[in-house]
């Protein structure tokens, strides 16, 4: 019976690689798609810019953030890996999880599409909620975290 069951399992390793290299081909674009993206940040915005932008004030920053985030678009992997970016250019934790958390729950691009879909007064409310919650979220995680160190 043992026997069996190892024959079994070298059986399902071919077409086991088959569906992961399946999935690595359809995930290859967005990971193309985010180094790509990644290199015209690094091209397009210098740290003048981004010290120019967020000045270190908490409120500022958070708003700023929650705004780029919000008018952004994207999957959730490219967020992180921007927020990395700023993080490196010394941009506070604050603003980046601000543009974090609004680039994942507000969608400024998508509100044509969710108002026909799931209407007006349900997209603005969804929308609005999420810029404001996406402030509140962040000074909370960047307070939880600065507790805990």
């Amino acid at each position: 019976m043992a026997n069996k069951k190892q024959n079994n399992t070298k059986g399902d390793i071919v077409p086991s690689f088959y569906r992961a290299f399946k999935s690595f081909g359809t995930a290859f674009p967005t990971l193309l798609g985010v180094i790509l993206l990644l290199g015209l940040f690094r091209t397009f915005v210098s740290k003048q810019m981004l010290s120019a932008l967020f000045t270190g004030e908490l409120l500022k920053d958070t708003l700023i953030g929650s705004l780029m985030g919000s008018i952004s678009a994207g999957n959730a992997v490219t967020s992180y890996l921007i927020g990395g970016e700023l993080v490196e250019e010394n941009v506070s934790l604050i603003a980046v999880t601000s543009f974090i958390v609004a680039w994942v729950t507000v969608g400024i691009i998508q509100i044509p599409a969710e108002t026909s879909t799931l209407g007006r007064r349900f997209a603005y409310t969804r929308n609005a909620l999420g810029f404001v919650f996406s402030i509140l979220i962040s000074i909370a995680t960047v307070r939880t975290l600065m507790g805990i160190q």
